[in-house]
């Protein structure tokens, strides 16, 4: 049976709709981690790499591991990804709670607009914890739960706090909110 809660990802051209950069620029969100020179990120949730590709960029000889459930998601991007970013950006299979990586190797986690779809958040941030070296972090970025002009139902979404609390309990430690997106809480977390 279809998750409702998950997207479709035969929507998949708009994960690439350029006027997403005017709600969640991606030199914003960076400045906003404070990275001290990353080598390796997980994108988990990566649907076309969208996120991954600018991150890539701020990198110098980094990767950006672009996970997904979706085989659509992730053939799309081995097939469309540009080729600056190849070799940067690594398209990978993963399952619902579990990343086929090795444990402390990134320095950056992150999931954006996924919380909401997520039916064991607890299960996907241990697993981000078991990726992240000491001192790494994860970054939630997801829909408030209030009314905006785009997003998922209103009764899926789920509170910063909800998100705040989730991290709390997986072990995550020095959990900021930032107030700076319009229609989504950014949430940053240390390992």
């Amino acid at each position: 049976m279809e998750d409702s809660k998950k997207f479709d990802p035969k929507k998949l051209e708009k994960l690439n709709n350029p006027e997403r950069l005017t709600t969640m620029s991606p030199d914003l969100i960076w400045q906003k981690l404070s990275l001290k020179d990353p080598r390796v990120l997980v994108d988990i949730g990566a649907g076309t790499g969208f996120f991954a590709v600018p991150f890539s960029r701020k990198m110098r000889g980094g990767k950006v591991y672009a996970c997904d459930i979706s085989d659509t998601m992730v053939r799309w991007m081995n097939e469309n990804l540009s080729t600056d970013v190849r070799g940067a950006v690594v398209p990978l299979m993963m399952e619902e709670t579990k990343v086929p990586l090795d444990s402390g190797i990134a320095d950056l986690v992150y999931m954006i607009n996924l919380h909401h779809e997520l039916e064991s958040p607890a299960a996907i941030l241990k697993e981000s914890l078991r990726l992240l070296k000491k001192g790494g972090k994860l970054m939630i970025i997801d829909w408030k739960k209030e009314q905006t002009p785009e997003g998922p139902p209103l009764e899926i979404r789920v509170t910063r706090e909800a998100i705040v609390s989730d991290m709390r309990a997986a072990g995550f430690r020095n959990i900021v909110t930032h107030a700076d997106l319009p229609y989504n809480h950014l949430v940053v977390g240390e390992r």
